[in-house]
């Protein structure tokens, strides 16, 4: 039967997820990945999933390869073309500190050396109009500085700014080319990009004005840096498991996650990186936003546990929250549209360590795959998440993914309680200690998306997936006062799961910085049917072909601010009587997030977005069986803040609809297990959901 694959590579484990299109079966794979070649995790997967590739109807891979590469600064070597006079912006950042009063803190290096950068003597005004424009002998004193540096006529620095950033020296070469006033007139650039391909052939390009045609030149620099950087990584990757897949025979065409929720096709997204860098986890958020549905709730914040790390995002009224603004680390901005999420250094293998002042700390180092938690067995020694809920009974070290992989309990409790040690606690006090700070670290980072944003939690459910996700979230939705947590069958590959339920999507952004009091429509019209006509080229590059789904939006601010606010565009043209409503919808926007209003004062247009997204067929679930209710397999003893309880242990294969479990109790399934803590019950769905009211 045509089967539907949906693939999640994470730092971890990669999971596949096999959709039967016409019985809707559920076929589940889980494996370690594979960080020095992402593909070879992906099509060990498939091998295993035993599906005849030439029954594929769909396969639409998530992956966090862009984010680990920028992340661990595993990137290529970039040099830097930008306006003669500006080389030394991506140095200059911006004058915001981490921590006011930490007299230590450096900031951190951008993505390339201060020699790679290359100032040509061009000049474009704010208007548009080229003042300098570029004559033949600039371009070949620039390929002459180019080959000058690949050459390595300028040898190597001892200076920090001329650092290579780590590993990018191995990473390849690629050139990132950001001219000023670029998203108004992008000529300049375009002309070097093909002066540059015709002089490499075989060095990668990335212009701002394709990348990111957005005002302030410093975040244009970093996200077009960014997008060169790991250009040359994703380029084989696509590469290798295209190969791979052709050695399978699999020929149709096959698409990739994108950090906004959409998906393209594979040979669209090897020269669009930056648009990947979220491209696993935005996935996660697309499930969720599905399970959350399914139980009736519109309002979800969607909790990702992961063997590294945690991803946390929020949907409202059943719409996913988007942003433009995403930093590799503070001060290092990526501006691309992307899911609104928050990620953290509280995954599995996440490790427990005691800081100067004696205190404990959970994260973000992170064990990782190699050599992963302590109860790996694999040489790892530092106590880990994983660790201590093997220490509290709450994992079983016999039916780690489905029993394939055994952990050795009694290595845990060594680690676990040498830490004790140090902090003068018993095991289980230590173990519980670790958990306990991780919990409380996830619910501040759901609070970042929620109350600080003036959203209230107790209007929302939790939807737990990951391995470790609905481990967790009992404890995490009672902390920040979440009114139920929802489990999704298969939770530990629910992104692999929301790869199949994405659409389609492309943005487009156009900066015009315009007064309320002085707006030309006529020019914001006719650019929006611009936007309009090149986002839906772009959907039919990347295989769409019926009609899309239009949103405009306007990024606005009272006159004066620094920053702004996103609102939907009327419907239809701009028009002197519709004006006035955009204005109203802004000012009431505003008083919603502030609590108060300004309407004397004239309001800026800054942004306008254009977003098309192409629906794709959505799959439907088997529903859960009918029957007898699933008895306990076993028990166990587990320790909770009240102390030690015999637990009753469940298998999720065993549900069925309609069943009730009560608390204290676990349940099993291959990729994940769910803790129900004493006072709560878990109730069993049609749709094979378990939902437990906090």
């Amino acid at each position: 039967m045509p089967a539907r694959i949906g693939v999640d590579t994470g730092g971890t484990f990669t999971d596949l997820v096999e959709l039967d299109e016409e019985t809707g079966a559920v076929f589940v794979v889980k494996c370690p990945s594979t960080p020095d070649d992402p593909s070879r995790a992906i099509l060990e997967a498939l091998r295993q999933s035993h599906v005849d590739p030439a029954q594929i109807a769909r396969f639409v891979l998530g992956t966090t390869v862009v984010l680990n590469s920028l992340l661990q600064r595993s990137g290529a070597r970039v040099l830097y073309v930008t306006s003669a006079g500006f080389a030394d912006v991506p140095f200059l950042q911006r004058i915001n500190r981490r921590f006011h009063y930490d007299l230590k803190w450096v900031r951190p290096l951008p993505l390339v050396r201060r020699r790679d950068c290359i100032g040509v003597p061009e000049r474009v005004n704010y208007r548009g109009e080229i003042e300098r424009a570029l004559e033949e002998s600039d371009l070949q004193d620039l390929a002459t500085a180019i080959r000058g540096r690949l050459n390595g006529a300028f040898g190597t620095s001892n200076g920090r700014s001329d650092a290579f950033p780590d590993g990018a020296q191995n990473g390849g070469v690629a050139v990132a080319v950001n001219l000023l006033f670029s998203y108004v007139n992008p000529e300049p650039e375009r002309r070097l990009r093909d002066f540059l391909r015709s002089e490499f052939p075989d060095l990668p390009v990335s212009i701002s004005s394709d990348v990111a045609p957005i005002w302030r030149e410093y975040e244009r620099s970093s996200t077009t840096l960014a997008d060169a950087y790991t250009r040359p990584m994703v380029g084989r990757f696509i590469g290798s498991l295209q190969s791979g897949l052709d050695d399978l025979k699999f020929q149709r065409s096959w698409a990739v996650m994108k950090s906004n929720g959409g998906q393209m096709l594979s040979g669209v997204a090897k020269d669009r990186p930056v648009q990947m860098i979220l491209s696993g986890l935005s996935a996660g958020i697309i499930a969720g936003r599905f399970y959350g549905a399914l139980a009736g709730a519109e309002n979800v914040i969607t909790l990702d546990i992961g063997g590294t790390s945690t991803d946390v995002g929020v949907v409202v009224e059943g719409r996913v929250r988007f942003t433009t603004e995403w930093r590799i680390e503070f001060g290092l901005p990526v501006s691309a549209p992307l899911i609104d999420l928050n990620t953290l250094g509280a995954g599995g293998g996440s490790i427990a360590w005691i800081n100067k002042g004696g205190v404990l700390q959970v994260g973000p180092q992170s064990a990782g795959a190699e050599p992963g938690p302590v109860c790996y067995g694999q040489g790892g020694d530092q106590p880990t998440v994983t660790d201590a809920n093997i220490v509290l009974g709450r994992l079983n070290p016999d039916n780690f993914l489905g029993g394939e992989v055994r952990l050795e309990a009694q290595l845990a409790r060594v680690a676990i309680e040498r830490l004790g040690k140090e902090l003068g606690a018993e095991l289980e006090e230590t173990a519980l200690s670790i958990i306990d700070v991780t919990n409380e670290n996830i619910a501040e980072a759901m609070r970042l998306l929620t109350v600080r944003r003036g959203l209230d939690p107790r209007h929302f459910d939790v939807v737990a997936f990951g391995g470790a996700g609905p481990l967790h979230a009992a404890a995490v939705a009672r902390s920040i006062g979440a009114r139920r947590v929802i489990v999704p069958p298969h939770p530990g590959l629910a992104s692999a799961f929301g790869t199949l339920l994405a659409d389609l999507r492309v943005d487009k952004a156009w900066t015009h910085i315009v007064r309320s009091d002085a707006i030309d429509l006529k020019r914001i019209n006719a650019r929006l049917d611009e936007l309009v006509e090149e986002a839906m080229g772009e959907l039919r590059e990347e295989g769409f072909e019926g009609e899309p789904a239009i949103e405009r939006w306007v990024s606005a601010r009272y006159d004066g601010q620094n920053y702004e606010e996103e609102i939907p565009l009327p419907k239809g043209p701009l028009t002197e009587e519709s004006v006035p409503r955009l204005l109203e919808d802004f000012h009431v926007h505003y008083e919603g997030i502030y609590g108060y209003r300004l309407e004397q004062e004239v309001v800026e247009l800054v942004q306008f977005t254009v977003t098309t997204r192409g629906a794709t067929s959505k799959p439907t679930l088997p529903p859960a069986p009918v029957g007898a209710p699933g008895e306990p397999v076993e028990s166990r003893q587990v320790w909770f803040d009240e102390g030690t309880t015999e637990c009753a242990i469940y298998r999720r294969e065993d549900l069925v609809a309609g069943q009730r479990i009560t608390g204290p109790a676990i349940v099993e399934e291959l990729d994940s297990t769910t803790l129900i803590d004493p006072g709560l019950t878990l109730d069993v769905t049609a749709e094979g959901l378990g939902i437990m009211e906090v």
